[in-house]
């Protein structure tokens, strides 16, 4: 009895101890196994880190790319955009039924030489390079915060919803983009504005010119119509585009991604320049007041501006130049967004394949 008792107290014993090793084996196997997840969920965060820093580098250098291209292909059109829109603060009413677009670059062509097209292009793309970076990068970030809002997240699905964070975001990029980089956008006007005398003799000189003669509150003359402006505009384009976009990915998937975003742009431009034109001529007018010593015309402000231009010139004054306005927008909104779209899945591609 005794030795049957000590065997399988001895047996006990063993198998305690055997017991004992495997729960310490899969204690630290399990411990092991913790450890490699964390490790693995620190190097997924890292990475998640490093594509969004290289998605942002790639919204902000394809927007700006976007806008520069399409600046200078339609810089004729925008030069003679912002001459029609200025002509009516120092010209009689005979130069003004006298005006078309044919006469006005026959103008340009035999008085200043066919570079003058592109006269202030060169300030339009130092503007448009941080205007379209910001404006691009500002509208994804704020679509982003406004899909998180409390009520708008349970509602994405929602085609109002989703339009309305469009809006909001394109709305908002807009505003901050234009603050931001308003007092290239007056020296830009003021250059395209000059014909024959020429007062600025570039961008740094324009800068220090309006400065000295204007202050610095000169600089940002106009500034209440642009923000008042830009953001229903960039608005009305982000939207329009996004929404036709979605329509006719669902409808025709099969379709060209550039032809889509051509098309889709195009006609996003057309919608915003319609319902914000009065606005970008008021603008215009405002960033020339006082401009190289002249007289100032309007001295009552923005909504005084309106009442000048509708008293002296009619309805019709408010959309002087739209005609080569509806020129532009139409290339150059398809260029800019098409530009945008092919860079940052080209840049995308580019950074996946490095990460990787």
């Amino acid at each position: 009895m005794q030795t049957e008792a000590r065997v399988t107290m001895v047996e006990g014993g063993a198998g305690g101890g055997a017991a004992v090793d495997v729960c310490s084996r899969s204690y630290s196997t399990a411990r092991h196994q913790q450890q490699q997840q964390q490790q693995q969920q620190q190097q997924q965060q890292q990475q998640q880190q490093h594509q969004q820093r290289i998605g942002t580098v790639s919204h902000l250098l394809a927007g700006g790319v976007a806008g520069a291209v399409s600046k200078t292909c339609t810089a004729p059109l925008a030069r003679l955009t912002i001459l029609f829109q200025v002509q009516g603060m120092h010209s009689d009413a005979t130069t003004l039924k006298k005006a078309s677009i044919w006469r006005e670059a026959s103008r340009i062509v035999y008085e200043e030489g066919f570079r003058a097209f592109w006269k202030g292009n060169l300030v339009t793309i130092v503007h448009r390079l941080p205007y379209s970076s910001i404006s691009f990068y500002a509208y994804e970030r704020y679509k982003t915060i406004l899909q998180s809002v409390p009520g708008l997240d349970r509602h994405q699905d929602f085609m109002s919803a989703d339009v309305c964070i469009r809006l909001l975001g394109g709305g908002f990029a807009g505003i901050t983009a234009a603050s931001i980089t308003y007092p290239l956008d007056l020296v830009r006007t003021r250059l395209a504005a000059q014909t024959n005398y020429m007062y600025y003799r570039g961008i740094s000189h324009a800068l220090r010119a309006i400065c000295k003669d204007e202050g610095v509150r000169g600089l940002y003359k106009g500034l209440g119509a642009t923000l008042l402006g830009v953001g229903p505009s960039i608005a009305i384009s982000f939207s329009v585009y996004e929404t036709l976009r979605s329509h006719w990915n669902v409808k025709r998937p099969s379709d060209s991604a550039i032809l889509v975003s051509l098309a889709c742009g195009s006609l996003s431009g057309i919608a915003s320049s319609t319902a914000t034109y009065p606005l970008d001529l008021v603008r215009r007018r405002m960033q020339l007041e006082g401009a190289a010593g002249r007289a100032r015309v309007y001295t009552s402000g923005l909504f005084g501006t309106f009442g000048h231009i509708v008293r002296t010139e009619g309805l019709r004054g408010l959309y002087r130049g739209i005609l080569p306005e509806y020129f532009k927008v139409v290339p150059s909104v398809g260029i800019v967004f098409m530009t945008y779209e092919t860079l940052k899945s080209f840049l995308s591609g580019t950074s996946h394949g490095t990460s990787s």
